[in-house]
């Protein structure tokens, strides 16, 4: 196993259309261990399609109870059990994510019991445990996760979180404003993934999708952070890479990739991606 990240899906809230991207789940794979983070729409797919078994994850992380970041928790469990799980795996997730899992295992419970007596698996839910992320840092097999509250209103437990093995470091932004604390969080990582907002087309998306006031563009400003914001954290942070994230606007054909290098390139000239799903980043 090489160490990397994978974009598993990366557009930025959770509506689909025909040709648009999935929205937001990411694998990193370092020192051996396979965590997930977040579990959009479709996640399910894309880590088979990233060439990793539902049973081979170690663990998962939600940054936040946003949709488009928890969605399909329950489905990629409940897959993963019909896949073989036998072992013991952790979730962590904000306050309200096990409330999810209970319910989701509830609207199962014909499905679930069935399997166990007719096919002789598992319990699900023994196999299961939700665990309160918080602020601060905890180790995982070899690893230390830190994690630290970004700034996403309306939302309060919104996490950005650092990934440490014995010699990478990652730190994936989560869904946040631009924030100073960012710089010294991702002082000198490997790799930020940074979600990011392209400045022109925010317009043309809230015209295309808002509705009919200005709580969408609101909520939009206040949330999230430019692609020129995002390079200046970058830059101030040293990082080794920066790969853009959670992409609003994403599936818009009248803006590209041209468009965003525009806005990062103002602010940094560092290696950096425009997230597309399935891309795998290899950590040197």
């Amino acid at each position: 196993m090489t160490n990397s990240v994978t974009l598993l899906g990366t557009k930025g809230g959770p509506a689909i259309r025909p040709g648009t991207p999935m929205p937001t789940s990411m694998l990193v794979e370092m020192d051996g261990q396979r965590l997930l983070v977040d579990a959009g729409l479709g996640v399910t797919r894309g880590v088979c399609d990233a060439g990793v078994a539902l049973t081979e994850l170690d663990a998962i992380l939600i940054t936040h109870l946003h949709s488009d970041h928890y969605l399909e928790l329950g489905p990629l469990l409940h897959t993963a059990w019909t896949a073989g799980l036998k072992k013991p795996l952790t979730v962590w997730g904000p306050d309200g994510l096990a409330h999810y899992w209970e319910k989701f295992l509830d609207s199962m419970a014909f499905d679930i019991e069935l399997r166990v007596r007719d096919e002789g698996r598992p319990d699900l839910a023994s196999l299961v445990t939700i665990e309160r992320l918080a602020q601060g840092c905890f180790s995982f097999n070899g690893l230390l996760i830190e994690t630290m509250l970004n700034v996403h209103p309306p939302i309060e437990e919104s996490y950005a979180l650092k990934i440490s093995g014995s010699h990478h470091r990652v730190v994936l932004s989560g869904d946040t404003a631009p924030m100073e604390a960012m710089v010294t969080f991702a002082k000198g990582a490997d790799l930020l993934v940074h979600e990011a907002m392209l400045t022109a087309g925010i317009e043309a998306l809230c015209a295309r999708v808002g509705n009919g006031d200005d709580r969408l563009r609101i909520h939009l400003e206040r949330s999230h952070s430019a692609a020129g914001e995002v390079a200046k954290i970058a830059a101030a942070a040293g990082v080794k890479r920066l790969a853009l994230n959670h992409l609003i606007p994403s599936d818009d054909p009248d803006f590209g990739p041209e468009d965003w290098k525009c806005e990062v390139s103002a602010h940094w000239n560092g290696p950096w991606d425009l997230g597309v799903d399935n891309m795998r980043i290899e950590l040197e």
